[in-house]
């Protein structure tokens, strides 16, 4: 391997020495048990520390804040990992989806209105999946009736992840009931103060109440909200599911990698009750070295994709799928390496997401992974068909 060009040295000696002078020292205790106000108003100090060093939206073009190389990002990743840095889970919807959406699809206003608010912390979920459609997202039954230069909103979204702090949301409605399932789909910027708008949130195995249901019940959204032309909401939808498919997978590479595999790794080192060491098992070391490997590629994969400017159709689905069930292989062996012991720590830190220590938790909340963005089922019908050409039964509506 070549070594690392001097000015990326010097950006990883900065982002070392910013790391170690401002990332909250233990914030997984305090974070441990915190109510949800609590966990809200952490997460958006610690975006705000990250924004005033230019390192919370590295992904984004340089007039609106980021600009960073995909090495940069890589470095940058790398070292928040290595330094144990709360990732950013409530700004993640809004910084990611809401962004790239807004970025490839938005007029130059909807960009003025949300970008900078973003920045000042604006969230935002997603309301894509409803009860009776689940990962099929054209089988939505949501529908926005026009009525002038406002259209009328009624339904119910499923799985809204932060819907319960969300400010506003990524809205797909049916605006023609009598169009092919995906030529009837609008996408809407929906205001979640506006009235009609009820969030119940869903608690989890976990204990946490991350996932939530939005029931809209005659929700005025203007004209004005509508991203891209009215019936072509699936197109739009598509650079959505591509940021959640791909772009957001550079970071989670770069976690799962340094600090999720160091951790691994710590666990396999420490003695047993009885004094035996993992590591020292055969089985224990082949493992751990068949997932390093397995890491190593994820990783190589998720740069080379964000670093693509012309990435091959099925690309963001690789990378989806690879991670989603390598994040699932990689907790399971940790859950099975703590043992007994694991199956008690029953409480994760709010600010964490999957990587919270209590590794039976940990493996629980990697099941998530392979359903948001299309299940893995999902994926694996988009690499045969766009990917690899393989046939597929007749739609019935296209």
């Amino acid at each position: 391997m070549s070594p690392a060009p001097p000015a990326l040295d010097e950006f990883r000696t900065e982002v070392r020495a910013w790391c170690r002078d401002h990332v909250p020292t233990q914030w997984r205790s305090a974070q441990t048990g915190a109510s949800d106000d609590e966990f809200v108003a952490f997460q958006k100090e610690w975006f705000r520390t990250l924004r005033d060093a230019g390192y919370a939206v590295p992904h984004w073009p340089k007039e609106w804040g980021g600009g960073m190389s995909v090495a940069e990002q890589v470095v940058l990743y790398q070292e928040l990992a290595a330094h144990d840095a709360p990732r950013l889970v409530l700004p993640f919807v809004s910084i990611h989806h809401a962004a790239s959406t807004l970025l490839a699809a938005g007029t130059d206003e909807q960009c003025r209105r949300h970008l900078p608010a973003i920045l000042d912390g604006e969230i935002w979920c997603q309301g894509f999946s409803e009860p009776g459609a689940g990962s099929d997202m054209a089988a939505l039954a949501t529908t926005a009736r026009r009525d002038g230069d406002t259209y009328v909103v009624d339904g119910q979204k499923l799985w809204a992840s932060g819907a319960v702090h969300a400010d506003w949301c990524l809205l797909l409605a049916r605006t023609d009931p009598h169009a092919p399932k995906r030529r009837g789909i609008s996408y809407f910027l929906m205001d979640m103060r506006t009235s009609g708008v009820e969030v119940r949130p869903i608690r989890q195995a976990t204990g946490e109440s991350h996932f939530c249901e939005i029931f809209l019940d005659g929700v005025m959204v203007p004209e004005a909200n509508r991203v891209g032309p009215e019936n072509e909401g699936w197109t739009v939808a598509q650079e959505t599911l591509g940021a959640e498919r791909g772009m957001t997978m550079l970071e989670l590479a770069e976690r799962l990698g340094t600090g999720g595999f160091r951790r691994l790794v710590e666990l396999c080192a420490r003695p047993r009750p009885d004094g035996s060491v993992p590591l020292d098992e055969s089985v224990v070391a082949d493992r751990l070295a068949a997932l390093e490997t397995e890491i190593t590629g994820l990783r190589a994969l998720c740069a080379d994709f964000v670093a693509d400017d012309r990435p091959g159709p099925a690309d963001a689905s690789i990378v989806k799928l690879y991670y989603s069930e390598l994040l699932q292989r990689t907790t399971d062996f940790g859950a099975d390496v703590a043992g007994l012991a694991a199956q008690t720590e029953l409480r994760k830190p709010l600010s964490s997401s999957w990587e919270s220590g209590p590794w039976v938790l940990d493996f629980i909340g990697s099941w998530e992974w392979t359903i948001p963005g299309g299940t893995s089922e999902i994926q694996r019908t988009i690499i045969g068909e766009r990917a690899l050409g393989l046939p597929h039964e007749p739609r019935s509506a296209t």
